[in-house]
């Protein structure tokens, strides 16, 4: 489907004033002079377990362990992906090793 010049300015112009309103409104809310609710400090110290929780519960839905290679790529890879992270307490290294070696254990182990 192709847009005329119109539709992609309205578009792009929707688009980059939501943008700049997500942006905006956590400053408009919560100003720096009043003290930020309880309860948003709260989800401010829960959340980021509770995404990377969601996360792992995602990657790990489709895992079969009753047809080969049984899960053993991604038993593997979040095993070096602990390791890592109790190792050197870096969440980059963590992830990108643990993507690294699931992707090397698909490509070229269990294929």
């Amino acid at each position: 489907m192709q847009f005329t010049l119109a539709q992609n300015i309205i578009f792009f112009g929707i688009i980059s004033l939501t943008t700049i309103l997500i942006r905006i409104l956590p400053f408009l809310l919560f100003p720096e002079h009043k003290k930020t609710p309880k309860y948003i400090t709260y989800l401010g110290d829960v959340l980021p377990f509770t995404i990377i929780g969601m996360l792992v519960v995602y990657c790990l839905k489709d895992v079969s362990f009753t047809a080969s290679p049984f899960g053993f790529p991604e038993f593997i890879s979040v095993a070096v992906i602990i390791v890592l992270h109790l190792w050197k307490s870096n969440t980059l290294l963590s992830i990108g090793g643990g993507t690294l070696i699931y992707m090397m254990l698909v490509q070229l182990v269990f294929q």
